[in-house]
């Protein structure tokens, strides 16, 4: 089960420093969010220049906001509440051609993964998006590997799930039974066929994937070739998906329904545009760090340089209005 940015979901916490040297600085950014909707609960740390946003809002567009106050804004970390972090990652995209971007993992619950981000340089339109198996970057996207399909399924979409009730009977029913008695079921049923994952699912009234874990469908970028998204899975896990990578191809992924022949394996979504490995990130007040010790830049000089290599001891774009 998935959710876009249109179905807005669970809430989540965000963790963002925002500049900050008085009440004024505050009252402004406060205000910035009140009456905005996916916007639950606002708190605003002035003496730590902290603003923590309770939403259902994409990262992206919370961002926007407290930035149109002429105050820089830098996502520090979330949680899925105050009290608890059950895991968080990142992947940072890029490829050979202009499509860059940032999309971040969050384990909701247990059972609830949250994938959302932004991507720029895309052409308007659907693309597919799907977490693959390796993370190895050696020949660009081109040896991340297949889909992540730790349970051998045909390719398939967000919604798509094996449910109870479908498929073979007779062999559902000697899933359902301790192990000790399924050579007798399976004679007395005149099949010697092993039941499966799914059959077990199926048997004590689960659903189950019909799709790779993966698969997380197609995000759409705006007529810029910006995709800000917000996706909640139940089959994915931060657990999982941390060395692996995360791909965004050129085309629509068909979900599986498209008859092509690729349709079941890729979603014929064409070619792989840019890629970005997994990895852990911080949860809710994971993350102290105000200058970096590797080149002394502070959160708020290396706001929107890159990570590392050219450009990034670059002059400081003038400070944002206080």
């Amino acid at each position: 089960m998935a959710s876009d940015s249109e179905n807005r979901g669970t809430a989540c916490t965000l963790e963002f420093a925002v500049q900050m040297t008085c009440q004024s600085c505050a009252d402004a950014v406060r205000t910035s969010l009140q009456g905005i909707a996916g916007v639950q609960n606002v708190e605003v740390q002035l003496e730590n220049q902290m603003v923590l946003v309770q939403t259902t809002l994409p990262s992206q567009e919370v961002q926007a906001l407290l930035e149109g106050t002429g105050r820089q804004a830098v996502l520090k970390g979330m949680g899925s509440g105050l009290s608890q972090n059950l895991g968080a990652a990142v992947a940072i995209l890029g490829g050979p051609g202009p499509v860059q971007g940032v999309v971040r993992f969050l384990q909701l619950t247990p059972e609830r993964c949250l994938i959302e981000g932004t991507i720029d340089g895309l052409q308007p339109g659907l693309h597919g998006l799907h977490v693959h198996q390796f993370g190895d970057l050696t020949r660009n996207c081109n040896s991340c590997g297949d889909h992540f399909n730790p349970d051998g399924m045909s390719h398939g979409g967000p919604q798509d799930s094996e449910r109870p009730g479908e498929g073979d009977t007779q062999n559902s029913v000697v899933a359902a039974q301790p192990e000790h008695l399924c050579r007798s079921l399976r004679e007395a049923l005149g099949t010697e066929q092993a039941p499966d994952p799914v059959r077990r699912a199926q048997a004590v009234g689960e659903s189950f994937p019909e799709k790779h874990r993966g698969d997380l469908g197609n995000v759409r970028a705006d007529e810029s070739g910006r995709a800000i998204f917000r996706i909640e899975d139940e089959q994915l896990k931060v657990w999982d998906v941390i060395g692996r990578s995360l791909v965004v191809d050129e085309g629509e992924d068909d979900l599986g329904r498209g008859g092509h022949p690729l349709s079941k394996i890729t979603g014929n979504s064409g070619e792989r545009l840019a890629c970005g490995i997994i990895a852990r990130s911080a949860g809710l007040f994971q993350n102290p760090k105000q200058i970096c010790s590797c080149d002394g830049l502070t959160i708020w000089e290396e706001r929107g340089r890159p990570i590392a290599g050219q450009g990034r001891k670059e002059p400081a774009q003038p400070p944002a209005h206080l």
